[in-house]
């Protein structure tokens, strides 16, 4: 069975959803400045933190769940949870309320595992690969036109129109999804490993809370200490009790093994140098070159996107090339590791060329090439080395690893920056922002490099052959005929 009109259709809504969580992160940074004055608060960033904290600390939860109960009603669950945080938020009158309905609407975050995992069920055989590297590597294309409608909404309706924008979305791609895809039919018998779910979801918390407030607080503060030990302790109880419990949150034999194991780093390390990037990228073209730093063209939010749009271009293209070839036989593993020295070459390359507009926007295009690559060839693996019935649990980890290196690498990066390489500006001329120096910024991407060089090597050392683990006797036999993969 090949493309029909309705899997076209239903493609094209899981892609749009998972553009809205793309888009979400950009949206919220353009609107930040004018939430905080609105609600007089310095504590924006929790706006950002609280959304991610919660997708990370549910996705394990709603993964298993998700194998127990069907992926697509763990999807559709997750959309309407999401709306209604959409909007609280968009009615909050106070900014307590805001963020508690920011960390709702975090639960977008689990839609990319759950959608790659459906799609694996339900589409037919021969159309999976392709359909699955466009779901997870289509999420860069809509950030070329994001700034201008952000710009738009913001400067003609306020900052709640954002919020509004996503209620209405998430409510029109719900719908869409129910009417055009179907049930996974396979199933896991289990039971809710609460226990386990407490000590994981706790533990990442701790962790991410610790690194995302540490250069706030100060690392050796004792709020800081105290939730990176606290976190670091409650995963090691999470680990002790999968290891004890017969039917644990995550199956540790499954996530131990190589195929699987590597798999969630290099996810987590591919996931960690794109965030580095974005992040990198405008603070380096939107300095004002009259500040003679060697770098900064100062480019607005809006004339950023001559930057922004090749990487959401290519971003797609090396979607499309993985989803081509593995659909050929190809190896998830060796586009991997294709992908991630792409990076490593758009991360060295602006390194130490970044005084011309022209270099900069084919280093960002050759970046977003292998961005995409990566993007898309690591659902590919998990599908290829993880049975039906363990998908979204199993993704599930996967997906906290790629929360958790977006949120620690660029702390990393930064403090190298802040203390070593803050360019002697006048106060008065820079209102009191903070600015690198040239060799800073080189330094940064190539902490950006060193990262994306180790994801090479780690999806180098996956098994050449990649064979489906066997399905744990706890599981249904799936009524669908498994899909063969033996990359």
């Amino acid at each position: 069975m090949a493309w029909t009109p309705r899997l076209i259709f239903s493609l094209a809504s899981i892609v749009l959803l998972l553009e809205m969580l793309a888009v979400s992160y950009m949206m919220i940074s353009m609107a930040l400045p004018s939430i905080a004055a609105h609600y007089q608060t310095t504590q924006g960033a929790w706006l950002i933190t609280s959304f991610l904290l919660v997708g990370a600390v549910a996705a394990p939860l709603i993964g298993k769940l998700a194998d127990m109960y069907g992926k697509r009603r763990a999807l559709l669950a997750c959309v309407a949870v999401a709306a209604v945080g959409s909007l609280v938020s968009a009615v909050a009158g106070s900014y307590a309320v805001l963020i508690a309905g920011r960390a709702l609407t975090g639960l977008l975050v689990p839609c990319l595992f759950l959608s790659y995992s459906l799609i694996r069920d339900v589409f037919p055989p021969k159309t999976i690969a392709l359909a699955v590297s466009i779901a997870t590597s289509g999420m860069g294309l809509i950030a070329i036109p994001a700034p201008f409608l952000t710009g738009w909404l913001i400067d003609h309706f306020g900052f709640r129109s954002i919020f509004w924008f996503f209620v209405i979305g998430l409510v029109v791609l719900g719908a869409l999804i129910f009417a055009s895809t179907e049930e996974s039919a396979v199933r896991l018998r289990s039971r809710i490993d609460l226990v386990g779910a407490v000590l994981l979801g706790a533990g990442v918390a701790g962790v991410l809370i610790a690194v995302s407030f540490g250069p706030t607080w100060g690392w050796t503060s004792t709020s800081t200490v105290a939730y990176l030990i606290g976190g670091a302790v409650l995963l090691l109880g999470w680990l002790a009790s999968a290891a004890i419990i017969r039917e644990p949150l995550i199956n540790l034999e499954v996530l131990g093994k190589r195929s699987v194991l590597l798999t969630t780093l290099g996810a987590g390390l591919c996931y960690g140098a794109s965030g580095l990037f974005t992040i990198l990228l405008p603070m380096m073209a939107m300095t004002p070159a009259v500040f003679g730093l060697g770098y900064g063209f100062g480019v607005t939010a809006e004339g950023f996107a001559i930057f922004q749009a090749p990487v959401g271009l290519m971003v797609v293209v090396g979607g499309v090339i993985v989803g081509t070839l593995v659909g050929r036989n190809a190896r998830p593993r060796n586009l991997l590791v294709v992908g991630m020295l792409l990076m490593a070459t758009g991360f060295t390359l602006t390194a130490y060329i970044h005084d011309s507009k022209a270099l900069l926007i084919v280093f960002a295009g050759i970046f977003g090439t292998g961005m995409g690559m990566g993007y898309a060839a690591i659902p590919n693996l998990l599908i290829a080395a993880v049975p039906p019935q363990l998908q979204a649990s199993t993704a599930s980890i996967v997906g906290v690893s790629q929360s958790v290196f977006p949120a620690v690498l660029p702390v990393i990066a930064f403090t190298v920056l802040n203390n070593s390489y803050i360019a002697p500006i006048p106060a008065q001329m820079t209102q009191g922002a903070v600015f690198y120096t040239d060799n800073g910024f080189a330094v940064a991407f190539l902490i950006g490099t060193a990262t994306a060089v180790l994801g090479a090597v780690v999806a180098a050392l996956l098994p050449r052959r990649i064979v489906q683990l066997e399905v744990p006797s706890t599981a249904e036999a799936t009524p669908r005929e498994a899909v063969a993969f033996a990359h």
